[in-house]
């Protein structure tokens, strides 16, 4: 069965936005590391340390949000077409390459999760006697809002890639379809 232009509409609109909220997360973690602590930043008074709160503490949450939207609208249309599809033809799969490009995607987002969050809890205030972690102060190893950038482009691309995937098995689809009916 051919699916419906509306539903084509929306799985391009819901790629474009997760397109736009990715783009947006990504700058905004190139934002996070430039912006991030330094080591100039930190005071220490013999015994204990200070690191005062930097602007990449919001900008990280910030990008975290674009990220979780973007993961669900390009996956929620996807699913939904497929499950669409499911109900009309039983016998229905979805293709090893988009099912296989949607399990890259959320690996990727949750280490790119694990890593913004780590990285962002460590740019907030970090006051004397209290630190990150057990007292102690730590700032943000240099390249890791990069690399979370780079992950980010990996995610939003593989949930991009499984949903053109999909699109393209429809075309063959109806191409099958039009060449059987007139032969």
């Amino acid at each position: 069965m051919e699916t419906p232009p509306k539903c084509k509409d929306a799985l391009i609109l819901s790629i474009i936005i997760s397109i736009f909220l990715g783009l947006v997360s990504f700058t905004l973690c190139i934002a996070s590391e430039i912006t991030k602590n330094k080591m100039d930043d930190l005071r220490w008074n013999g015994k204990l340390c200070y690191l005062p709160s930097s602007q990449a503490y919001g900008l990280g949450i910030a990008a975290l949000v674009c990220l979780f939207l973007a993961q669900i609208i390009g996956n929620s249309m996807l699913f939904k077409n497929s499950c669409s599809r499911r109900k009309k033809n039983a016998q229905y799969k979805l293709p090893f390459f988009a099912r296989l490009l949607i399990l890259i995607s959320w690996l990727s987002f949750g280490v790119t999760v694990i890593l913004l969050i780590v990285a962002t809890s460590m740019s907030k205030r970090q006051p004397y006697g209290a630190g990150w972690l057990n007292g102690e102060c730590y700032l943000v190893k240099g390249g890791t809002y990069a690399g979370s950038a780079i992950l980010i482009l990996v995610t939003i691309g593989s949930a991009i890639g499984s949903s053109f995937s999909t699109i393209k098995i429809n075309q063959a689809e109806q191409d099958r379809k039009i060449h059987a009916q007139m032969g």
